[in-house]
């Protein structure tokens, strides 16, 4: 069984719509997707209204914003209670925090390029939430930038004049969020350094004193040469190893399924969890 639980729509910063997210799930032979836009769960019913036609089944996420002692890091939060007052409450002050992030760099953006607040918003599919993607987009467009990836690489990355932090949950509380909610947390790509600072080990210690679940081991963008030392303070904190694609679609090289999680991992997740998987 192939199991891919990480993977982004356009309700987040992918490209493929929730549906067209399971279709392209089904032709790539994954047997059950894990959904996780970006603060978010806007996308979970469009895709369970096709899992009977594509066959795939849904593990339904979100990819929470987090940070531990001021580094930028995300965890996976799956099959919780997405009415839960704290989950709400989040996504609501993220989704908020979000659009007055984009404004203020479309602003910083426009003053040195040809780039408008309305040309970002023409990229924004119903539901979704604006982000650094949207603006890229709208760069591309604008002929500022070839792809999206040279408008990450240099006008969006966190180190330009352009970037704008936005909020996020301090990481312990995120964790314990999703456990109120009946879910259970997941540590996204932790050994990515060109994304962002890389936490010390005694944060797994403690992320794992708030009850994280697991730690996603298997993905491209964790250092090879990390990848051991994280599989052995899995076994030693007793976290499950996950692995995934993270694919958002058309604009990144990710493909559905070149890193999955086995079957034994999913069934421990999914017996832990208020939420049931949705099968065909």
């Amino acid at each position: 069984m192939r199991i891919d639980p990480h993977t982004h729509t356009t309700r987040s910063d992918g490209r493929s719509t929730p549906s067209a997210l399971m279709a392209e799930a089904a032709v790539a032979g994954i047997d059950m997707i894990g959904l996780t836009d970006h603060d978010t769960v806007s996308g979970w019913e469009e895709a369970a209204n096709t899992v009977e036609t594509s066959g795939v089944a849904l593990i339904r996420g979100m990819e929470i914003s987090a940070m531990y002692h001021g580094i930028t890091l995300h965890m996976l939060g799956y099959l919780f209670d997405p009415d839960a007052p704290a989950i709400t409450e989040h996504t609501r002050q993220v989704r908020e925090s979000r659009v007055e992030r984009a404004r203020e760099m479309v602003a910083r953006l426009g003053r040195d390029f040809p780039i408008t607040w309305e040309d970002v918003t023409r990229h924004l599919e119903p539901g979704a939430t604006v982000g650094r993607p949207h603006i890229a987009d709208a760069l591309v467009e604008a002929g500022v930038v070839e792809s999206r990836a040279q408008a990450f690489d240099h006008l969006l990355k966190a180190r330009s004049p352009y970037y704008v932090w936005h909020k996020a949950a301090e990481a312990t509380e995120a964790i314990e969020w999703i456990n109120a909610a009946g879910g259970r947390a997941v540590f996204a790509h932790p050994a990515a350094p060109h994304r962002n600072r890389v936490v010390p080990v005694e944060a797994f210690e403690e992320f794992a004193e708030a009850g994280l679940f697991g730690i996603e081991i298997d993905h491209r963008d964790n250092l090879e040469a990390a990848r051991p030392e994280l599989a052995a303070l899995a076994d030693r904190l007793d976290l499950a190893r996950f692995g995934s694609s993270d694919y958002h679609g058309l604009g990144k090289p990710n493909r559905l399924g070149e890193n999955t999680t086995s079957p034994a991992v999913i069934q421990a997740l999914i017996q832990s969890c208020q939420l049931e998987v949705l099968y065909p």
